[in-house]
Order: structure tokens, then C-alpha cells, then sequence
């Protein structure tokens, strides 16, 4: 059985979209792909880059695949849009990250998430790009795991 993860649709203001932008944040940031994964219905389906993810059998599986070639992992998610009163909400984010070589790179992305009426996410759709940067021109200093309240958004880093 799926439990509930509130804020629930529909999103009747941003508070409660922000709100659960800001919780899959962090639970990305947490870098354990089965934490993830519980955001997500079980018949969940995924377009992430040129990748089509189905389940959340699948999720995981990706997400290990993912974090054991993207190292020091940092995500910041905004958000960008909802439906008021409906259950879509649009988000936009960037993480840093650096490859086995030590090369650190900038993802920047735009999401488009679906939900049910539990508050799982029943679609995500991902189209991102990658640039390699210096290390001395990361932006995302926190310790490993959820960023801390106080940390810049992407709006206040110019990104």
C-alpha cells in the first residue's frame, strides 16, 4: 500500500507547492535512492534525459546507477510554476557534482511533475544539460545532505 505525502493536490497556494518542491529537495540531497523513490507512486513513469524510467523498482536503480558516478552530489531545486487548484507543479534546478577524474560540472534543469491524490508523483519529466566547471567556481557549499536554510536559492546566485 502507497502511503501519503502531504502537501497533497490540489495545490490551492504556493506554500504548499514550494513546500513540496523544497521536500523532494531534500530527500535528493539525502542521496538514498529507496528515500526517494517513496515520493514516487508505484507506477510511476520518468522521462530523465533520453532515459524512460517506469516504477519504482526502476527509480531506485537509477538513482544507485546515478549517484555512483556523480560524486559530492549538491542540488538546489525552485520552483517555477504550479496549477492552482490541480495537481502539476513546474521546477526548475541545478546541482554540482564531480566525476571519478575529479571534473566538476553544473546540471541545470527544468522538471514537470504530475501527482495523485496521495501526493506521489505519477510523472516526472527532466530535460537537462550539463556544463563542466573549475572547482573554484562551485556556488553549492553545505556539508553532505539537505541544504542548510540559510543557503543562497537559485534565484539568489544569479542561476
Amino acid at each position: 500500500m502507497e502511503e501519503i505525502k502531504y502537501p497533497v493536490p490540489p495545490f490551492n497556494n504556493i506554500e504548499d507547492a514550494i513546500k513540496k518542491v523544497r521536500l523532494a529537495e531534500d530527500a535528493w540531497n539525502s542521496k538514498n535512492p529507496e528515500t526517494v523513490s517513496l515520493a514516487y507512486s508505484l507506477d510511476t513513469k520518468w522521462r530523465n534525459r533520453n532515459e524512460f524510467i517506469n516504477g519504482r523498482t526502476e527509480v531506485v536503480e537509477f538513482l544507485k546507477k546515478k549517484w555512483e558516478k556523480e560524486f559530492e552530489y549538491k542540488l538546489i531545486k525552485e520552483l517555477w510554476t504550479f496549477q492552482p487548484g490541480g495537481n502539476r507543479i513546474a521546477v526548475r534546478f541545478a546541482y554540482e557534482w564531480k566525476d571519478i577524474n575529479g571534473n566538476w560540472f553544473r546540471s541545470y534543469g527544468n522538471e514537470n511533475w504530475e501527482f495523485n491524490e496521495k501526493g506521489l508523483m505519477v510523472q516526472r519529466h527532466a530535460s537537462i544539460n550539463d556544463l563542466s566547471i573549475n572547482e573554484s567556481d562551485r556556488l553549492f557549499h553545505w556539508p553532505n545532505g539537505k541544504r542548510p536554510e540559510n543557503h543562497p536559492s537559485l534565484s539568489d546566485l544569479g542561476l
